[in-house]
């Protein structure tokens, strides 16, 4: 009777902690039968499926998420917000363009690294639609792979990341010409190195695209594409949805008119400067911008090409890509798994949770995550392992 006393006069003071205690045991039960799951892979290369089953443990494990901020567009806000910022030092390299642009190359070449310098393993990155060398998830992924003993080359579209824009022409999704001297440039001047690109967002449409067009001719000994937009068309659809439209696509279309606006002078004999200011959407940029720099006739000829749900088969080297079945960017619906899964050359791993280049995990999600695991796997297979007959 006296425990009973106790409890009951503990119960008086916290009448709430009856409620509490059931919405808590509520909330982790749907956690862990709703949330937890296994990534989906879908892969029909069996050399492929044998390099991520026996050196990527992370394919048999259930993803987490932090409990806490699993939603999509809070996942993705988050990420952008908390996440550490490893100290990288660079070393930058301006690299003209055969029209007379410029990008700008930071490069991590981990001298201290046990391979020697000609054939020391490389990692050409790709930052999203107005990311640089300094994005957040670019300084981890260079820190993780420096930390293998690779060589990291962040690759900085125009105008981004110190690079000043010299030309009216700044950059796409469909095009795939700095990128292939990017490529060509990095291989002339480490012809025994082998290069693997990671790119992420934007930066993952244009290495696909890029692989996608050179087919055997690329470069590259491998890719990994992270949090891609498969389909523009369905892509721009999501994005143009209330929620998304507010959290990231007016914010998205607001910094590309800046660096357009930042620019203006060049291109104030080639479009009209006031009608691209006055963008509200990334469509509507794309429309008055992109699509006129790039000789499209309307934004859909651009986005048609630039898509990549009908380009999987002309895939030649192996690439794995990663996307969140909850991705605002990027439909579920959009994903060409069939494809992938009568295809050779691609692994597709789909979590259900994740946002846009998301993917936190832990109780205080501010450093590796679900992704740069992933990414460090992978990249470690590649490198040490490659995609044999066995």
């Amino acid at each position: 009777m006296e425990l009973y006393d106790k409890v009951f006069d503990f119960l008086q003071y916290y009448p709430s902690l009856p409620l509490a205690m059931a919405f808590g045991g509520l909330y982790a039960a749907y956690y862990i039968c709703s949330v937890v799951k296994k990534p989906r892979i879908a892969c029909r290369d069996k050399r492929l499926q044998k390099l991520i089953e026996r050196h990527c443990p992370i394919a048999r494990e259930s993803y987490w998420p932090t409990w806490w901020c699993f939603q999509s567009h809070v996942m993705t806000l988050l990420r952008a917000i908390i996440q550490s910022r490893p100290q990288i030092q660079y070393r930058s390299e301006f690299l003209l363009m055969p029209d007379g642009g410029q990008v700008k190359l930071d490069w991590v070449d981990n001298d201290g690294s046990p391979h020697p310098r000609a054939t020391r393993p490389t990692v050409l990155l790709l930052p999203g639609l107005t990311g640089s060398s300094e994005e957040t998830y670019i300084l981890h992924m260079v820190q993780e792979a420096t930390q293998l003993g690779y060589r990291c080359v962040v690759f900085n579209n125009r105008g981004n990341g110190g690079a000043d824009l010299l030309t009216p022409r700044t950059y796409c999704a469909s095009n795939t010409e700095d990128m292939e001297c990017v490529v060509n440039h990095i291989k002339a001047q480490l012809p025994d190195a082998p290069v693997m690109g990671v790119g992420v967002s934007l930066g993952g449409m244009i290495l696909f695209n890029y692989l996608a067009a050179t087919g055997k001719e690329a470069r590259l000994c491998a890719a990994m594409c992270v949090s891609v937009a498969w389909n523009v068309f369905e892509s721009c659809m999501s994005l143009e949805k209330p929620l998304n439209l507010l959290f990231f696509n007016r914010y998205l279309a607001r910094l590309l008119v800046k660096m357009f606006r930042d620019n203006i002078h060049i291109f104030e004999q080639h479009l009209d400067v006031d009608h691209v200011l006055e963008s509200n959407t990334i469509r509507e940029f794309d429309s008055r911008c992109t699509t006129k720099l790039f000789g499209y006739e309307t934004c859909d000829d651009y986005y048609k090409e630039a898509s990549l749900h009908e380009k999987v088969h002309a895939l030649h080297v192996p690439v794995l890509t990663l996307n969140a079945a909850d991705d605002p960017f990027s439909p579920l619906h959009a994903i060409p798994v069939e494809d992938a899964l009568q295809n050779d050359h691609i692994a597709m791993v789909i979590t259900s949770h994740g946002g846009h280049i998301g993917f936190l995990e832990g109780a205080v999600p501010r450093g590796k995550n679900y992704m740069y695991r992933w990414y460090t796997q992978f990249v470690d297979a590649v490198f040490k392992h490659g995609v044999k007959d066995e």
